[in-house]
């Protein structure tokens, strides 16, 4: 029982140890004047621009606005995504039309797209939802294809001796066995859309973490780009955590459903 309990912190204690050895290393570094403050300020000068930045309330000024933007277009993009990569894994023939021209189309990165895009809305928010939208549409539709192709031929072939309509098939076979490649997806189109977002404000933003992150440079203030770094890095990996733990959930419920029906 000892060692089960010493395993189980072992395991969670295991993650932490490189960023807070790294974190040391920055403190040690900083006191002992091997960095100098130009270049990387001091931890706690960080610490304090980040409370100076929640006691204000700039800190949630700029995150609300990045947050609204990422979660516009990160659902426009994955519902985009799920009906492509749906319409192609589903259909032969959508998936010849569509594919090559989708495939070339995904190589150009998201600046790359930002000069037609601005032509067309402007500099405004649909720039930066439209551009979010297409990073994260990507990983979603491809993902989207490979998940229903990975339905066994043998099982769907089994339904149909049952007289499975092509809905029950689809609902039944093909979805349950996509789920894990659809929520991998997911997450991957959120990261792509993350990153995109910081992209997209430190080019043309008034306000959000990524402008955070382009003022502070401006002003040679380094302490304010730290600060804004490690909140675009906390926030990020809280939701890609909150993605993670309603993947297992599903995939929990779907293998308790699946136990029942058996």
């Amino acid at each position: 029982m000892a060692a089960a309990i010493a395993n189980t912190a072992a395991r969670r204690i295991e993650p932490l140890l490189l960023p807070v050895g790294l974190l040391a290393l920055w403190a040690l570094g900083a006191a002992q004047g091997w960095i100098s403050e130009q270049v990387l300020p001091p931890p706690r000068f960080v610490w304090e621009t980040l409370s100076e930045l929640a006691t204000s309330g700039d800190l949630w000024l700029h995150a609300s606005a990045s947050l609204q933007r990422v979660v516009v277009g990160f659902l426009a993009g994955s519902a985009l995504g799920l009906a492509l990569g749906t319409a192609m894994g589903l259909s032969r023939k959508a998936e010849s039309y569509l594919l090559p021209t989708f495939n070339a189309i995904v190589q150009i990165p998201v600046l790359g797209w930002m000069p037609f895009v601005l032509l067309l809305v402007g500099i405004g928010e649909p720039l930066k939802y439209i551009l979010i939208a297409k990073a994260a549409l990507v990983p979603v539709a491809l993902n989207t294809l490979q998940g229903f192709r990975q339905a066994s031929p043998a099982l769907r072939e089994v339904g149909r001796v049952y007289g499975y309509s092509k809905r029950q098939e689809v609902l039944e076979i093909v979805l349950p066995t996509a789920l894990p490649t659809l929520f991998t997806g997911l997450r991957l189109g959120f990261t792509k859309a993350w990153l995109s977002l910081v992209v997209v404000e430190l080019v043309a933003s008034s306000e959000g973490l990524g402008y955070l992150i382009v003022y502070g440079r401006q002003l040679f203030q380094l302490d304010l780009v730290m600060a804004a770094v490690i909140v675009v890095g906390a926030v990020g990996y809280a939701i890609d955590r909150a993605l993670d733990f309603a993947e297992r959930r599903v995939a929990q419920r779907h293998g308790a459903t699946t136990g029942k029906a058996s």
